[in-house]
């Protein structure tokens, strides 16, 4: 067992059985040992590649989307755009190139990096040391101004606490962490049940929440809400609320044991779109979506970027193009999985507005 994991086999013999939500919160985010905190997880090296990593297509879309997005918000004086965490920075770099067609909305911008991990903060500063925009930090959304904003989620509600309910012949029951004969970690039940829940579904279902992404969505649909502004969320997922576990852990880009290795492995589960998007409607906004990835970046062009990047190329770049497109926008790449129809973009907007690009309207 590593460090973090006697902290936490230390907590639950003082305190009792821990909660998932809490445990994933300690091994992602504790200030010494959390998996964020101590590594760049991304690239080959690490344990997982997101689409800005892939290639520069997917953060060049992003940045126009947000151009025009801007534009059809009226174009505000001053607009804050603001990323939630931005991974080594790549996707803003790109989309700040991209955007430099619209001079207006470069002038407007003031770019808001929400970041807890000091090691991607670090990678974040190296990759923005050349932004055309004044680059401002943050540990937590709360802090950045308020004001117009444009905010991009790319692969952040993954990431966020979830809980787990097991059915049981008296009600729904949370699971919990505890600790084996052997003073291993083991997951078990709570003996209390949960009396607010009230879905119906066999003994033995387990159900998924995450009332931490239902806090956040809340607070980014009222900054929505108050007008001039737009979100972006993409993300794997589900568009449906349904039954079933979709934790998982992932280290050196394999699945892994949960519990095994606080710290040393991703945590993540799959987006409920649909809880996402009751709580940013019951928060005052509008949402437009889900739509798969591959559809949306497809709305936005993305064939005909990669055309345009293949002119200029060698035979063996342009194959890398072609290579990176399928990634992006299929659901399978030769015997690999594509991130086309697993991952999802949802937007989030003001009451009665207009389709924003790579949505329409039902």
């Amino acid at each position: 067992m590593n460090e973090l994991g006697r902290m936490i086999r230390d907590s639950i013999r003082h305190d009792g059985p821990m909660a998932l939500d809490t445990f994933m919160a300690v091994a992602l985010g504790h200030s010494r040992h959390g998996y964020y905190m101590t590594r760049d997880p991304f690239g080959r090296a690490g344990d997982f590649i997101t689409a800005p990593e892939i290639s520069q297509m997917f953060g060049e879309l992003i940045g126009l989307w947000a151009a025009e997005v801007w534009s059809m918000l009226g174009e505000p004086a001053r607009i804050n755009l603001i990323e939630l965490g931005p991974g080594r920075g790549t996707l803003m770099s790109d989309a700040l190139r991209a955007a430099r067609v619209s001079n207006g909305f470069c002038a407007a911008i003031e770019v808001h990096l929400v970041e807890t991990s000091p090691v991607l903060r670090d990678a974040q500063q190296k990759t923005l040391a050349q932004a055309q925009a004044p680059v401002r930090w943050h540990t937590a959304l709360d802090d950045v101004p308020e004001g117009p904003c444009l905010v991009i989620a790319n692969e952040f509600f993954d990431a966020l606490p979830v809980r787990h309910y097991m059915r049981a012949k008296d009600g729904w029951h949370q699971r919990v962490i505890g600790l084996d004969d052997k003073g291993e970690l083991i997951f078990g039940l709570a003996p209390d049940s949960e009396t607010l829940i009230t879905a119906d579904a066999p003994e033995g279902t387990l159900l998924e929440l995450s009332p931490a992404s239902q806090l956040m969505m809340n607070a980014l649909a009222k900054r929505i809400a108050a007008g001039q502004s737009a979100a972006l969320v993409i993300d794997y997922g589900h568009v449906e609320t349904g039954f079933g576990e979709t934790l998982q852990a992932l280290k050196n880009h394999r699945p892994a044991d949960v519990l095994a290795s606080p710290g040393e492995a991703d945590l993540t589960a799959h987006v409920d779109f649909a809880a996402l998007s009751r709580a940013a409607i019951a928060a005052g906004a509008d949402v437009q979506g889900p739509v798969t990835q591959g559809e949306f970046l497809m709305r936005l062009g993305i064939a005909q970027r990669a055309e345009t990047l293949k002119r200029r190329a060698t035979p063996e770049q342009a194959q890398a193009v072609d290579l990176a497109l399928a990634r992006l926008v299929t659901e399978r790449v030769g015997a690999a999985p594509g991130m086309g129809t697993l991952f999802k973009a949802l937007a989030i907007a003001p009451r009665g507005g207009p389709a924003l690009p790579g949505f329409v309207r039902g």
